[in-house]
């Protein structure tokens, strides 16, 4: 609005000045020389002041090419602020992918079953188990090696323990001697097998022949029978459909 004003202005100097020119130019001839230097004064003082107020607006104008300089530098840096800006976005767009991406295939990886799922699974929802130990619960294979000593396999302990939680579990072995049931007892214990509660010293069953283990296992009436004596399997066979 201002600069507006100022050459309103300007222009209205010059039509006055170009006014007085013309009637000075009429009077010179009827005026004497007191008129004409008066005339003359209020020309030059109209034409100081004209000058005076076009100085500012003329510097203002040439302002602008003093900038121009600057003004590429400063369209350089913000050239090159943006390519950072657009730079920095786009590692930052990279590095939201990646952790997105992370997720997702650990979302998706197979979850690994623990000991609980995979003897359930196993057991296909049975609900009671027997199993000989010679050579399955315990290191020995015969009974006359639990005359000497009566070892259980540590790798076993936790899945017996498993199996305790889901389903009624019984242990059977034929023996030799009061001296060899005493020694697998104090194995069991020695291991932890009866901390649980699920399994007690009470289902650990002893006989004197593989007749007698046979014959447990048919008054129990397992939904599983684990064995490694192929002659009793067979027989078994016949009574229950899952035998090991």
């Amino acid at each position: 609005m201002a600069d507006y004003s100022k050459e309103d202005f300007l222009q209205l100097i010059k039509r006055l000045g170009t006014f007085f020119t013309i009637k000075t130019s009429n009077l010179f001839r009827n005026l004497d020389s007191r008129s004409v230097g008066a005339i003359a004064g209020l020309a030059f003082a109209v034409v100081f002041t004209w000058r005076l107020l076009r100085t500012p607006s003329g510097s203002e104008r040439r302002q602008p090419k003093r900038q121009a300089p600057t003004t590429g530098s400063s369209g350089s840096s913000n050239h090159a602020n943006a390519t950072l800006n657009v730079t920095s976005s786009g590692i930052s767009n990279s590095s939201e992918y990646s952790r997105t991406q992370n997720v997702i295939d650990e979302f998706f990886q197979p979850v690994k079953p623990t000991l609980g799922q995979i003897v359930r699974q196993k057991l296909s929802e049975g609900r009671k188990v027997t199993c000989r130990l010679l050579g399955i619960i315990l290191v020995e294979s015969s009974p006359e090696e639990l005359q000497k000593q009566a070892t259980v396999r540590s790798s076993v302990v936790e899945v017996l323990l498993e199996i305790t939680k889901f389903c009624d579990l019984y242990l059977m072995e034929r023996v030799l001697d009061d001296e060899s049931e005493k020694k697998v007892l104090i194995a069991l214990e020695d291991a932890g097998v009866f901390t649980s509660g699920g399994l007690v010293k009470d289902k650990v069953l002893f006989c004197s022949t593989e007749i007698g283990r046979t014959s447990f296992v048919r008054q129990l009436e397992p939904d599983w029978h684990v064995d490694t004596n192929p002659e009793i399997v067979t027989q078994l066979a016949v009574y229950f459909k899952f035998l090991n």
